[in-house]
C-alpha cells in the first residue's frame, strides 16, 4: 500500500515566506549597512568605540595600537594611548551617532560616527591622532601633516605597518 500525501500550495508558500524572512533577518545581523546606532560611547582605542555592547570600528581611519610607541623631540611616548585619550576627549559626555557600513574582519561594525554633527574620524585624522585608511580622509591627513599636528609632530610608523611587524 502506498501513501500519497498532498501538501497544500499555501503551506509551501508559508514555508517559503518563513525561509525568506529568516534569511533577511540573518542578512541584517551579518551585514548591518545603513543601521544607525546612537548613545554614549566607551573608547577602546584610537579607532574603536563601544555603544552598549556593540563594538564599532571607525571607518576610514587607522590609529596607533595601544602598545605602539612613537617619538617626539627624540623622546619615545605611548602614541597609542595618546590617540585613545584624544578620542575620549571627543566623545566624553556626548551623544554619539553612527551609521553602519558593514563589518571588519574582527566582526566589529564599521561605521561613520558623529558628535554634534561633526565626523569623529575626520577630526581624529585632522588632529593628527589617526591616519587615513583607504583614502577616506586624505585631505584631513594632508592638513595634519602640513601643520605637524599630533603624530606628525614627530616620527611614527603607520599603524598598519606597525601591526605587520609586531602582531
Amino acid at each position: 500500500m502506498r501513501f500519497r500525501g498532498r501538501r497544500s500550495r499555501s503551506s509551501g508558500i508559508t514555508s517559503l515566506v518563513v525561509a525568506l524572512a529568516l534569511a533577511g533577518g540573518a542578512g541584517l545581523v551579518l551585514k548591518p549597512s545603513g543601521r544607525s546606532l546612537e548613545g554614549r560611547a566607551q573608547v577602546t582605542d584610537g579607532d574603536t568605540i563601544r555603544i552598549g555592547e556593540t563594538r564599532i570600528r571607525l571607518k576610514g581611519i587607522d590609529a596607533p595600537e595601544m602598545e605602539q610607541r612613537c617619538s617626539r623631540s627624540g623622546r619615545s611616548y605611548a602614541c597609542g594611548e595618546t590617540s585613545r585619550r584624544a578620542l575620549i576627549d571627543l566623545v566624553s559626555g556626548e551623544n554619539v551617532r553612527c551609521r553602519a557600513t558593514g563589518r571588519d574582519r574582527y566582526q566589529r561594525i564599521l561605521a561613520r560616527c558623529t558628535v554634534n554633527g561633526r565626523d569623529i574620524g575626520a577630526r581624529m585624522v585632522e588632529d593628527g591622532w589617526a591616519v587615513s585608511y583607504g583614502r577616506d580622509y586624505d585631505y584631513e591627513e594632508t592638513r595634519a601633516r602640513n601643520r605637524s599636528a599630533g603624530l606628525w609632530e614627530g616620527e611614527f610608523e603607520r599603524p598598519q605597518d606597525w601591526r605587520r611587524e609586531n602582531m
